[in-house]
């Protein structure tokens, strides 16, 4: 059973770049999933889609996000990251990260949830 688990610092300072990683368990992140998402659900809010990384290493990301969003897959260590950069206060939210166990882009198919990290950003 595929595990996952988010680590990174939990206080940003506004301008800085927001670094996040998802660290995988329990199986390969090249072989487990169609893909790999980072989920974010911001104060009093709901859940927001950043992006997801294809095995082949190919990324969606959010068109609201897109401009400042990077995600990627260190293999080796079987991680992927998020990297968000010029963040604000309105980027302070709790950060999950999942498996897509289908090819569509949807909540239903996500599995593996991590524990989620806050990440507050905040001068």
């Amino acid at each position: 059973q595929v595990q996952l688990q988010e680590s990174g610092p939990g206080l940003v300072k506004p301008s800085q770049t927001l670094s996040l990683t998802c660290t995988v368990s329990g199986g390969s992140i090249t072989s487990n999933y169609y893909y790999w998402a980072w989920i974010r659900q911001p104060p009093g809010k709901g859940l927001e889609w950043i992006g997801h990384i294809y095995h082949a290493g190919n990324t969606d990301i959010s068109p609201s996000l897109k401009s400042r969003t990077s995600i990627s897959r260190e293999t080796s260590k079987n991680q992927f990251t998020l990297q968000l950069s010029s963040v604000t206060p309105e980027d302070t939210a709790v950060y999950y990260c999942a498996g897509g166990a289908w090819m569509e882009r949807s909540y239903k198919y996500l599995e593996g949830w991590g524990q989620g990290t806050l990440v507050t950003v905040s001068s």
